[in-house]
């Protein structure tokens, strides 16, 4: 039963890839995030092509600035910048952890480590350079604490849903086997859905951008970026200036992301054990 329900689902997952990879070339949308829905439908399958349908893809041509400006599409875009970063560090570290047969605490750290650097150091800092004023340490520095909040959120409820496919699904430790990569497609669409509300929280005050307009000028070879405001650290909206969230805010969500990363990973020590 539960191999021909895998099976399916990669072959899902491989005609969702397609499309998205296909379709999303027309999309007037900016490059990391046509590469994050993509890896997102990997990961994900049809779950990724459609929120790519829903949530980034205007139904009508000319209006794709106005259609994901929504809030909710917003934060599916900076969630899905997350987790596409994130998800391909911690897929590496995964793989080559279960290929050393790493203990968990060594597992989990290099899960953590590649995937925060993937998404830092790739996703977050090199790609968002440009709204840095092209430098790429500044961009480093932008990024940093909502990469961090953002990660903890995913890792913890990764781990939470490893944790219970872990325990009742065989053969789920090895990369080889089609089980393996089945739990962590399951994991990272939960810790996606994890961090989904920090994202929102990011979102609105202005830490990270959501989805964007990215458009070519047939008269010019310029590129035409609409980003509503939301460009991180010193952004505008309109006339008027966006107003950071206090140390103190700060602070909390930190606390906040740290607390759902220690249930994630008191859930991944504990339940296999209750089994």
């Amino acid at each position: 039963m539960l191999s021909g329900i895998m099976f399916l689902w990669f072959i899902l997952t491989a005609l969702s890839v397609a499309f998205v990879a296909s379709d999303i070339r027309s999309t007037p949308e900016s490059r990391v995030l046509k590469w994050a829905f993509v890896l997102i439908t990997a990961y994900s399958g049809p779950l990724g092509a459609f929120l790519y349908v829903l949530g980034c893809r205007a139904p009508v041509p000319g209006l794709h600035s106005q259609y994901v400006s929504v809030r909710w599409r917003q934060v599916l875009g900076s969630t899905m910048h997350c987790v596409a970063g994130d998800g391909l560090g911690i897929l590496v570290g995964a793989v080559i952890g279960s290929l050393l047969r790493l203990p968990p605490p060594a597992h989990i750290t290099l899960e953590y480590v590649l995937g925060f650097g993937f998404g830092w150091t790739i996703f977050q800092a090199l790609f968002m350079r440009d709204m840095a004023g092209g430098s790429f340490r500044r961009a480093l520095s932008m990024t940093f604490i909502p990469e961090f909040l953002s990660m903890n959120a995913l890792m913890g409820g990764m781990l939470a849903v490893m944790a219970l496919m872990m325990a009742n699904i065989p053969g789920t430790e090895d990369p080889q086997r089609a089980s393996f990569w089945f739990v962590m497609s399951m994991a990272l669409v939960g810790g996606a859905i994890i961090a989904y509300p920090i994202n929102w929280w990011l979102v609105a005050h202005h830490l990270k951008h959501g989805m964007m307009t990215v458009r070519r000028p047939e008269s010019s070879a310029s590129i035409s970026l609409e980003a509503k405001g939301r460009v991180g650290h010193g952004a505008t909206t309109g006339e008027h200036p966006v107003k950071p969230p206090t140390s103190a805010a700060l602070w909390g969500m930190a606390i906040v992301s740290i607390t759902v990363f220690g249930a994630g990973l008191i859930t991944f020590v504990i339940l296999p054990g209750m089994h």
